[in-house]
C-alpha cells in the first residue's frame, strides 16, 4: 500500500491519557472506582464557575468571544499587565503547540528534558522539528547540561516547572544561570501548570523574566481552578510574541463555556486555597504511608507523586484497576518501576493506599 501520511507522523507513538471511570466501569463491571491518574482537581471546579456556566448556556447559539477580551482584561488586572500581554488556548496545551508551529522551521532543535511532559517531543515531531532531549538530573531538570545542548539549530527550549511526571522544580538561581547570555532569538517556555501548588522557597517569580529575552509563560485552569473538561489555559509573553502567534490561532479557539468559568473562576481565591490545603494535608498522608511501606518517592511542588513500587509498575496499575482505583504507570515515559498518583480527598488516598498494600502483597 503506497505511503500517505508523512514520514514524521508515523515515527510519532500518540499521547495515553489515564482512563476515563466510565470505561473502567464498563470494562471490569465495578462500581464506585475513584481516578487518581491524571492529576485533577478532586473538588472541581469553583460554584462561582459554575453560576456562570449556567448563566452562559442560553447563549451557546452564538460564537463566542474570539479575542477573550473580558478574560484577558481580567488576568492583565491580576497579573499588572496588559491585555496584549496574553494569549488563550483550548488548554495551554494548544499554546504550545502554537508556539512551536509560529517559531520552528522544520529541521530547527527543541530542547527539553527526559522524561518530562510528553507533548513537548510530540509536538515538535509533528512540526518537523528535532527534539533534544537532556536527562533528569536527582529527577530535576539539569539546566546546565541544556545549556550545553544549545547549538546553532536551536530555537526553543521548554521548561516544566514544576516538572511532570517528577514533580521537581527548578529553582531562581539555576534558572537565572540558564537565560543569562543565552543567544538571541531562542525561546524560552516556562510551562507552569502546577504554580498554584509549589511550596520550593526559591521558586523564580517568571513574570521577572518577560523582558529578559524571549520568554513566554504557561499557566492553565485544569489543575488548582478544576476546569479541565473546558480545556482552557493561557500563556504570557511580550506583546511582540503574542501577536505573532495569534497569527498561527485559530479563530473562536477557547468557547465561551471555558471562558465565563475561567473569569468566575479568578474570583474565588477561597476555592482555590480550599484544594491547595487539601494537597498539602494528602501530600504529608501519603508521604508517612510510602515511608511505612519503605517505598522511594519524589517530594513533590505539585498534585501528584511519582513512586517507585519496586516492581512492573504496569502489572500494578492493572491490578489497582481490579481494586477499583485509577493510576497512571509510568512506561510511557520510560520510568517502569514508577507509578505516579494524583492527591485525591482524605477517602480517595486511603481508598489508594488500602488498594496499594493489598496489590503489593500480592
Amino acid at each position: 500500500m503506497k505511503e500517505i501520511a508523512r514520514k514524521n507522523i508515523k515515527e510519532i507513538v500518540p499521547y495515553e491519557p489515564g482512563k476515563p471511570i466510565k470505561e473502567v466501569e464498563r470494562e471490569l463491571g465495578i462500581k464506585g472506582i475513584v481516578k487518581m491518574a491524571s492529576n485533577e482537581n478532586p473538588l472541581g471546579p469553583s460554584p462561582k464557575a459554575l453560576k456562570a456556566i449556567r448563566e452562559c448556556l442560553k447563549d451557546l447559539n452564538r460564537y463566542p468571544d474570539g479575542g477573550s477580551f473580558y478574560l484577558k482584561e481580567r488576568l492583565a488586572k491580576e497579573f499588572g499587565l496588559e491585555k496584549k500581554n496574553f494569549i488563550l488556548g483550548n488548554g495551554s496545551n494548544e499554546i504550545i503547540e502554537l508556539a512551536i508551529r509560529t517559531f520552528m522551521n522544520e529541521g530547527d532543535e527543541v530542547i527539553t528534558a527526559e522524561p518530562s511532559f510528553l507533548i513537548y517531543k510530540i509536538s515538535v515531531r509533528i512540526e518537523g522539528g528535532k527534539p533534544v532531549l537532556v536527562p533528569l538530573k536527582d529527577f530535576a531538570y539539569d539546566l546546565p547540561r541544556m545549556r550545553e545542548a544549545v547549538t546553532e539549530r536551536t530555537k526553543l527550549v521548554f521548561i516544566a516547572n514544576p516538572n511532570n511526571p517528577t514533580g521537581t522544580s527548578v529553582g531562581k538561581d539555576e534558572l537565572e544561570k540558564f537565560l543569562n547570555g543565552l543567544p538571541e532569538g531562542i525561546i524560552v517556555i516556562l510551562d507552569e501548570a502546577y504554580n498554584e501548588f509549589v511550596e520550593c522557597k526559591d521558586f523564580p517569580n517568571s513574570l521577572d523574566y518577560l523582558n529578559r529575552g524571549n520568554v513566554i509563560i504557561l499557566r492553565t485552569f485544569s489543575k488548582a481552578h478544576g476546569l479541565p473538561g473546558l480545556r482552557i489555559g493561557f500563556g504570557i509573553a511580550s506583546t511582540e510574541l503574542i501577536d505573532l502567534m495569534n497569527r498561527t490561532r485559530q479563530p473562536f479557539n477557547v468557547n465561551s463555556l471555558a471562558q465565563a468559568a475561567a473569569l468566575a473562576s479568578l474570583d474565588d481565591k477561597a476555592h482555590v486555597e480550599r484544594i491547595k490545603k487539601l494537597v498539602r494535608e494528602g501530600k504529608e498522608y501519603l508521604y508517612k504511608e510510602f515511608d511505612s511501606l519503605g517505598l522511594f518517592y519524589q517530594k513533590s511542588d505539585t498534585n501528584f507523586i511519582l513512586v517507585d513500587i519496586k516492581g512492573d509498575g504496569r502489572k500494578v496499575f492493572e491490578k489497582m484497576l481490579r481494586e477499583g482505583v485509577i493510576i497512571r504507570d509510568m512506561n510511557a515515559y520510560g520510568l517502569k518501576n514508577f507509578i505516579r498518583v494524583t492527591i485525591g480527598t482524605r477517602k480517595e488516598n486511603k481508598k489508594f493506599i488500602s488498594a496499594l498494600k493489598k496489590v503489593l502483597i500480592k
